[in-house]
């Protein structure tokens, strides 16, 4: 049976959080009417201030903290009363103002991944109510985590999202000649993380899968394998509430189960993306002579030595409708889309069990 999600002083009625999906593609509107649905909205940090109105070119930080905020503002009309929360990437330079950033803008729950944050809890010391949730792919990665948390700051997270890196879209947290082996186990590892939290701390926390959930079979295996919840992110991005453009969307409508794979990022993390252009994204910063304009990350090595390409440049055209020489994130399951839906329709199909036994 389907239950509500309670992630620290917040419950949502549905136990779904739709994945963050950064540049642009997880911003306010996608969030606000997740949120307006009953599951946890999420507004994405990464390259947030591309494409908003408030980037000149040389304010890339400042900008970026203030379209943060405009676009948690912007969720928070769609959804008043609604759970709104961000992802915040460790491996993002700015990655402190970002999450000092969501806290002035309302958010209810920071979600972090791309590296480990050690530091997380002292960042929002100042605001105790917010939910904390660290992205892990390993229990390992968990304990270090968790010891560090109680050790330093006396505080557990409020979830942990296991992210399976077979599956997921977008960066991942794990060694490139990992992937894809088979040796992987999502939910030997989700199991393995709730039972750590609850031997160790005596705290039962919901444990969230993310990785590969398309439909209501894949929730209900995550709920009948142990997981409390599931993380969504490519499900969402074919929706008329999207914040990308049609072309955007358009690129997963077209794809092939076999045009999707993997990539080494910039940022010195394998990426899962839709290849058919991966010859014009990166020839469009060899001719056009891209340079770093804004250091969004803190490891760069197209900053650094030109090596591979502007990773958020990439992902900011293909945002803006340039799926010829931008980079299209996905996860494994992008091919299965077969038309433009609405936030509202998902949720019907996902949960039309909940809402009969509601109405009845």
């Amino acid at each position: 049976m389907v239950k509500p999600l309670k992630i620290g002083k917040y419950e949502v009625k549905y136990p779904l959080i739709q994945g963050g999906m950064g540049v642009r593609i997880s911003a306010g509107s996608l969030a606000g009417h997740v949120a307006k649905c009953g599951g946890i909205g999420i507004v994405a940090s990464a390259g947030i201030a591309l494409n908003s109105g408030l980037y000149d070119g040389t304010n890339y930080e400042q900008a970026d903290s203030e379209a943060f905020k405009a676009e948690l503002t912007k969720a928070y009309s769609i959804a008043p009363d609604g759970v709104i929360g961000v992802n915040v990437m460790v491996a993002l330079a700015d990655f402190e103002q970002l999450v000092a950033a969501a806290i002035e803008g309302g958010a209810k729950v920071i979600i972090c991944g791309a590296g480990l944050p050690m530091t997380l809890p002292g960042l929002t010391a100042h605001a105790p109510d917010v939910a904390l949730i660290p992205i892990v792919s390993s229990v390992r990665a968990a304990q270090l985590i968790v010891k560090k948390w109680v050790k330093g700051y006396n505080r557990l997270p409020d979830a942990v999202v296991v992210e399976d890196p077979d599956t997921a879209g977008g960066h991942l947290g794990e060694k490139m000649e990992n992937i894809g082996t088979g040796e992987y186990d999502q939910y030997a590892t989700v199991r393995g993380v709730k039972a750590f939290l609850l031997e160790e701390y005596g705290v039962d926390v919901p444990i969230i899968a993310a990785g590969g959930i398309w439909d209501r079979a894949d929730l209900l295996n995550a709920l009948e394998q142990g997981a409390d919840g599931v993380q969504m992110a490519s499900r969402f991005v074919p929706t008329v509430e999207c914040d990308a453009d049609d072309a955007f969307k358009q690129a997963y409508l077209d794809c092939r189960k076999e045009d999707i794979g993997l990539i080494m990022s910039p940022a010195g993390l394998p990426g899962r993306a839709i290849l058919r252009n991966q010859e014009g994204i990166v020839l469009y910063d060899q001719i056009q002579s891209t340079t770093c304009s804004n250091g969004c990350l803190k490891k760069c090595t197209y900053r650094e030595s030109g090596e591979r390409f502007c990773i958020v440049h990439s992902l900011d055209r293909a945002q803006r409708g340039d799926v010829e020489t931008g980079l299209v994130f996905c996860g494994t399951n992008a091919w299965k889309a077969d038309r433009i839906t609405t936030v509202q329709e998902i949720f019907d199909e996902l949960f039309a069990e909940a809402a009969a036994e509601e109405a009845a």
